[in-house]
């Protein structure tokens, strides 16, 4: 029994592990590098093992960087199953048919500034006819229901609490008459996020892979960050112009949008104009009123029998291009949701292109930014950033609101160890030198336990 770190080691997108039991291969994920340009060339390198040898893909939930490379493998010949939860499922549809729109797009324009030069033209990643070779291969599991996968290898699923449908994997293995438990955290949610009841950790493992992105410091309380987006609100109004959220349209917007209900009237949001600018939000929220028995008790009393967008008499979904290009017409007193989240695609661009160099303008970060891309050159306070190749100076006012975040603070994430009998091995992934260093000296200060901190390529005996 063996694992292999072949993505998100040291970092925090291409989410990749190759686990070999008995003679059979089976990948935690199979996600996207994301950040700047040269992360994002890496996808195109190929994998480190034979697509066509991989048995079974395990999906811990929806977000490209942990399903963004499924229809690579697919083209690469792999032809087994792709479990996860059935919300899960729903989302990858949306996030793939995109993915694939705009490589289909993104390759177009590159091949346009090849032929210019005289370069021979490239091939995008994937394309649509992959994705839904994708599709064919999905199958449905449900939390907490023990599912054989291969011989050797049965799979439980655990609430992880991140976004809808996201689970931690506990992974039962047996071979040549030794049996071990390898539980894989997946991406974990904080306790009482609002939207979605809180992770649940399985309760025995032999060896725990762990995620870190924010293992270095902990979010500020709730109470807090509700105050904090209050007074972001108050100052962008009183600033006479915009407010832009850049957003992850799967989980965050549906947050946020759950959010803005609850404190409606003590934030005064009927003054403003609020936009979902995003078709794939818009329809990742409808796959939300869908599994409407996901959401936290305290979610599903706020949303009753209606539907999340309709919860707030003042949203206007923007479906269409052309509705999106009537929001910068909008001096004042709009407040727009839009992707990407990380600001490194999508409508956001759009809309910062036309506001960013506004004094009047504000943007708010609820989400992480990964290094390299263009949302953490906002964050760290870039005086100019580009967007499509024009210098644009930043002269909005930027506030980042750590409080949102889909992921677990240090506390949680050492809670959420603590609940796994027995102090296992771990090692840690899914997180930038700084967050995962931070959660080891936690590991070992508070509970004497010595992280493992493996790079990529490394291989964890079982």
């Amino acid at each position: 029994m063996e694992l292999t770190l072949c993505g998100a080691a040291g970092e925090v997108t291409g989410s990749c592990h190759h686990l070999r039991v008995g003679g059979h291969q089976v990948l935690l994920d199979c996600g996207l590098y994301q950040g700047s340009r040269e992360d994002e060339l890496r996808n195109a390198v190929g994998f480190p093992f034979d697509p066509r040898a991989i048995d079974a893909v395990l999906l811990s939930h929806a977000h490209l960087d942990h399903c963004g490379r499924l229809p690579m493998l697919v083209r690469g010949g792999f032809r087994g199953p792709i479990l996860s939860h059935p919300a899960s499922l729903d989302l990858v549809r949306i996030l793939l048919r995109d993915a694939a729109h705009l490589q289909q797009a993104d390759n177009e324009r590159e091949n346009r500034r090849r032929a210019r030069r005289g370069e021979q033209p490239r091939k995008p990643l994937f394309e649509l006819a992959d994705v839904e070779r994708v599709f064919d291969r999905l199958q449905p599991v449900e939390f907490g229901q023990a599912t054989g996968v291969v011989p050797g290898i049965d799979l439980t699923l655990h609430r992880a609490g991140h976004i809808l449908g996201a689970a931690s994997l506990a992974l039962d293995l047996a071979e040549g008459g030794r049996r071990r438990r390898l539980v894989y955290s997946g991406d974990i949610g904080p306790d009482g996020s609002g939207l979605l009841p809180d992770p649940e950790p399985p309760g025995s493992a032999d060896l725990v892979l762990m995620e870190s992105t924010y293992g270095d410091r902990n979010h500020r309380s709730r109470q807090a960050t509700l105050d904090e987006i209050e007074e972001v609100l108050d100052l962008a109004w009183q600033a006479g112009g915009n407010l832009l959220v850049p957003s992850f349209a799967i989980g965050r917007a549906q947050e946020l949008m759950a959010l803005f209900a609850a404190n409606f009237e003590r934030w005064r949001l009927d003054r403003w104009q609020i936009f979902l600018d995003s078709p794939m939000a818009i329809e990742a929220t409808r796959v939300h009123d869908r599994h409407f028995e996901l959401f936290s008790d305290a979610a599903r009393k706020l949303v009753g029998q209606r539907e999340l967008h309709a919860l707030l008499p003042n949203l206007h979904r923007t479906q269409r291009p052309e509705q999106s290009m009537k929001i910068n017409a909008v001096k004042r007193g709009a407040l727009v949701i839009a992707g990407s989240g990380m600001c490194s695609g999508g409508r956001i661009l759009h809309h910062l292109r036309h506001n960013l160099w506004r004094r009047e303008c504000h943007v708010m970060i609820i989400g992480y930014q990964s290094a390299g891309t263009l949302g953490r050159k906002l964050v760290d306070g870039s005086q100019f950033v580009r967007i499509y190749g024009e210098d644009i100076r930043v002269a909005a006012t930027v506030h980042t609101i750590g409080g949102l975040s889909a992921h677990a603070g240090q506390d949680d994430l050492l809670a959420w160890y603590q609940a796994i009998a027995g102090r296992p091995p771990v090692h840690l992934v899914h997180g930038e030198e700084r967050g995962r260093e931070g959660l080891a000296t936690c590991l070992r200060e508070r509970l004497g336990v010595e992280a493992g901190l493996p790079g990529y390529g490394d291989r964890l005996a079982l």
